[in-house]
């Protein structure tokens, strides 16, 4: 104990040197701000990524829809995107960084796969933010 504690007055501030180095960060931070200047809209912007890219797996009639069977996600309808998933809500509205959808098509999700599963290839950069923004400004019904 006394030896840590003369290594530590001996040292002063170089402990903040001490750690892993783990490299460049590979994405921004998180902001929960819309990046854009136009709203968007749910029926024009964000249902046809859904339709486009997640039906298969998170619609009621997808042909395969296993996100729907184990999760309990529907991304088919403005309702039942908001409803939520089995675990609880993937939007939370005004916080992209805390909203799970958002955060699953992200590159490095915190936990699972990314989304779509059967990606690569992934949602584009676009979308990703479409989704980012819409929920950034409140994920309305629009």
């Amino acid at each position: 104990m006394r030896a840590a504690l003369v290594v530590l007055v001996l040292c002063g501030g170089c402990l903040d040197d001490i750690g892993p180095n783990v490299g460049a960060p590979v994405a921004e931070l998180c902001a929960n701000g819309a990046a854009r200047s136009s709203t968007v809209s749910f029926a024009r912007d964000i249902q046809p990524i859904f339709d486009a890219r997640c039906k298969a797996c998170h619609y009621p009639n997808g042909i395969a829809p296993i996100g729907l069977q184990v999760t309990g996600l529907n991304l088919s309808t403005y309702q039942t995107v908001i409803s939520g998933a089995i675990a609880g809500p993937v939007v939370i509205p005004d916080e992209p960084c805390s909203s799970i959808l958002y955060l699953k098509v992200t590159p490095g999700p915190p936990f699972g796969s990314r989304m779509p599963l059967n990606g690569p290839p992934f949602l584009t950069d676009g979308d990703i933010q479409l989704i980012h923004d819409w929920i950034a400004e409140g994920a309305l019904a629009n």
